[in-house]
């Protein structure tokens, strides 16, 4: 059956694994995948969840192995697939760690490609893009999937979709900010993990674009502006056609026509399940409200360019729920009309408000979503944790406490 509008919900989950005792990256996703299933394989099917892995070996994957019609307890099902994880790593020294960043690997000295399935596929962008920087080795997202039916209407949902996807996501980084610490300091950045991805692919800069998508609202746009231009200019650099697909493009939400949905892709993932299911939840309670239309039309919406989603997507790596929003015509599409400018941290609390409140969350997200407008997201906390003490005794303290929330399903305070 073709899933349209908010029918059904896609997430993944991505985790670094790490030694048990020093923390560092420990690349054997693919022994801890023969372990569980006898044999050497890039996914593996656990009913509702599969775990999975991408381009390099100390990241395992969790996500719903179809389309979720609720959110309702999802968070309690990752969570019981985090403590099955950990228990197969368990016999490897190993376990895993949550946040965007590992706060000090050497990417350049410690990446390690999936050398398995779609070997060619990694190898070409590595051969392409030199995937040993952290833009590429370490950083770790949620990825949220949201239908559009592709059958009767295409057009229709998707460039409704779109245009509030697009609006949305500069603010993104308030609520899921996790990556402040790279190479053992605190940058200043709340979101270093979407400070790296930006320019990640600047090689072949249609990769990834300005990470905001272009106003395109048709598929016929959509391949004419985005992939044809990408697919040319990455041509010279993959004569075998390895990356001629609908995954090569890496903005910030990006369309997948053969699946009929746009998977949101700037999102830090959180220090447990309960926390990253907050955070979509949240998302989509507002997608939905723009969609529907509730404060500014779907012309008006279509009308945004890049610039300035691109000026507000920049403060918000930088100060997250901090940041500062002056552009009157931004918030009033967004149905903020107190004032002329506002912090993201008080568009956040009027937009959940609206939207329903905590009580419009699945009931086990509520306190956490409460917990991340209140203090802020993760990287805040974690900021305020370390007080610039980033020496490695610091680190391993509070990343080994992260492992511990991640373990046990709980937030960081």
């Amino acid at each position: 059956m073709p899933l349209h509008l908010f029918d059904a919900f896609g997430v993944e989950l991505e985790y670094m694994v790490v030694d048990a005792a020093t923390l560092d990256v420990r690349p054997i996703v693919d022994r801890l995948f023969e372990q569980v299933t006898g044999e050497i394989v890039s996914d593996v099917e656990h009913g509702d969840i599969d775990w999975s892995n991408e381009l390099v070996r100390h990241v395992v994957e969790l996500k719903t192995a179809q389309p979720t019609q609720s959110l309702a307890g999802l968070a309690g099902t990752l969570q019981r697939h985090v403590s099955t994880v950990n228990a197969a790593l368990r016999s490897l020294d190993a376990r895993l760690m949550p946040t965007a960043m590992h706060p000090w690997m050497d990417p350049h000295r410690e990446m390690q490609l999936w050398p398995h399935d779609n070997s060619p596929i990694y190898e070409t962008f590595h051969r392409v893009f030199d995937c040993r920087g952290h833009g590429w080795a370490n950083l770790q997202s949620v990825h949220l999937n949201l239908p559009f039916c592709g059958a009767e209407s295409p057009d229709d949902e998707f460039g409704r979709l779109h245009a509030a996807v697009r609006l949305l996501l500069p603010i993104l980084p308030a609520l899921a900010a996790s990556s402040p610490v790279i190479d053992q300091h605190l940058t200043g950045l709340q979101d270093n993990r979407l400070e790296v991805y930006r320019t990640n692919s600047r090689k072949v800069a249609s990769v990834a674009g300005r990470v905001i998508p272009e106003p395109v609202f048709t598929q016929r746009d959509y391949e004419r502006l985005v992939f044809e231009p990408m697919f040319a200019e990455i041509a010279p650099f993959d004569p075998e056609g390895h990356l001629q697909d609908e995954f090569l493009n890496a903005r910030g939400a990006i369309a997948r026509f053969g699946r009929g949905s746009i998977e949101i892709r700037v999102l830090d993932v959180q220090e447990c399940p309960i926390a990253d299911l907050a955070v979509v939840s949240a998302i989509i309670n507002v997608l939905q409200a723009l969609v529907d239309e509730r404060w500014s039309s779907l012309a008006e919406q279509q009308a945004v360019e890049i610039d300035p989603l691109y000026s507000i997507l920049d403060r918000t790596i930088r100060d997250a729920e901090e940041a500062v929003i002056d552009d009157a015509d931004y918030l009033r599409l967004l149905g903020w009309t107190e004032s002329d400018r506002c912090t993201v941290s008080n568009l956040w609390r009027f937009l959940v408000e609206q939207t329903g409140g905590t009580d419009a969350v699945p009931t086990e997200c509520a306190a956490a979503l409460q917990l991340i407008l209140d203090r802020g997201p993760l990287a805040r906390r974690l900021t305020e944790r370390l007080q610039d003490d980033c020496s490695r005794d610091a680190l391993q303290t509070v990343y080994r406490e992260l492992c511990d929330c991640l373990a046990d399903g709980r937030m960081f305070e």
